[in-house]
């Protein structure tokens, strides 16, 4: 390709197979909370950890997208992966208002390792916030330059971000609830 995205189909094989992928996940995640007698906060926090992992996934295509030089390609994944943060927030911050903070159950060396991935992920989700706002702002204005600065910052914490948020759900919910219990 010489760089424009004239005449390149819209969505190419890699996108279609993650969204295969995600949808292999999905649905019959979908399908077990729908039939599950499980309450709306014990489903929560997985459906927060499947959108974290969605903008991990479009993220990483994003980035092999412009790395081959798809442009449009590389625009909708990147928007999909910012919209899959943004509902994740919204879902997260009523969560929050709604049931508070959740705890780690254990007293071990997992606790401070959870506690580490935690307090690294949280900071780097505020500092990311702002950063994504300015990359995409500079992406959809077709300032390349600017926005490829920026995006080079940008994206390897955005990718730590969402994958950490997943790590943190795996090690608060099925990990810890095998090593103490429900």
């Amino acid at each position: 390709m010489d760089g424009s995205d004239a005449g390149a189909p819209l969505f190419e094989r890699p996108f279609w197979w993650a969204v295969l992928a995600l949808a292999l996940i999905a649905v019959p995640i979908s399908g077990f909370l729908l039939e599950s007698t499980m309450s709306w906060e014990q489903i929560h926090p997985a459906i927060n950890a499947l959108l974290n992992a969605t903008s991990a996934v479009f993220l990483v295509l994003g980035f092999r997208a412009i790395k081959s030089k798809n442009i449009e390609l590389h625009k909708r994944c990147m928007l999909t992966a910012f919209t899959a943060s943004a509902v994740f927030l919204v879902s997260y911050v009523a969560r929050f208002y709604i049931s508070g903070t959740h705890k780690y159950p254990g007293d071990g060396w997992d606790k401070y390792l959870y506690l580490g991935i935690l307090f690294s992920h949280m900071v780097l989700a505020a500092l990311v916030l702002p950063m994504v706002l300015r990359t995409l702002y500079l992406g959809l204005k077709d300032q390349r330059p600017k926005h490829r600065k920026i995006a080079r910052i940008t994206w390897p914490i955005w990718v730590y971000v969402s994958v950490t948020g997943l790590i943190v759900y795996l090690m608060l919910y099925p990990i810890a609830s095998r090593l103490y219990g429900p």
